[in-house]
């Protein structure tokens, strides 16, 4: 399956939204990748993926990215050190539980629209939206 096929250019804008309003729940900075395969371990890739859209750089470290293969069904939701050091075990289960559902219907725009949006609700518990908040990161997709 191709990106294209995976998710339309209507469904990325509506995903796009999403990260927006997600992002006016919390400081926090929410960023999807999407990509066919994922060489070697998963949570070491997203963790390149990470680094390379300089995800790391958030004045708070509190940059999120939700990594995506499409053809080996791999899902990594990965939280920067200023995210992972406070929040409890398990964080982004209830996040990864929106996107699974979604995904195992074939309706992947869904899924990742719902995880992102419940992303932004718990990040707000710890993150906050401040007056002052800017947008670091990029909210575009960014595909491999």
């Amino acid at each position: 399956m191709k990106v294209s096929e995976f998710i339309s250019p209507e469904d990325e804008k509506e995903i796009i939204e999403a990260i927006k309003e997600a992002e006016l729940n919390t400081s926090g900075e929410i960023r999807v990748h999407i990509e066919h395969e994922c060489t070697g371990d998963r949570f070491d890739h997203a963790l390149e993926i990470f680094e390379k859209l300089e995800m790391h750089k958030t004045e708070l470290s509190n940059g999120v990215l939700i990594y995506v293969s499409i053809d080996d069904h791999q899902l990594v939701i990965l939280g920067d050190k200023g995210i992972n050091d406070v929040v409890p075990k398990g964080f982004w289960e209830s996040t990864k539980d929106e996107i699974i559902n979604q995904f195992k219907k074939n309706n992947y725009k869904q899924g990742l629209v719902n995880g992102i949006l419940e992303a932004g609700k718990q990040l707000k518990q710890h993150f906050p939206f401040q007056s002052d908040d800017t947008n670091e990161l990029d909210n575009e997709i960014s595909k491999g």
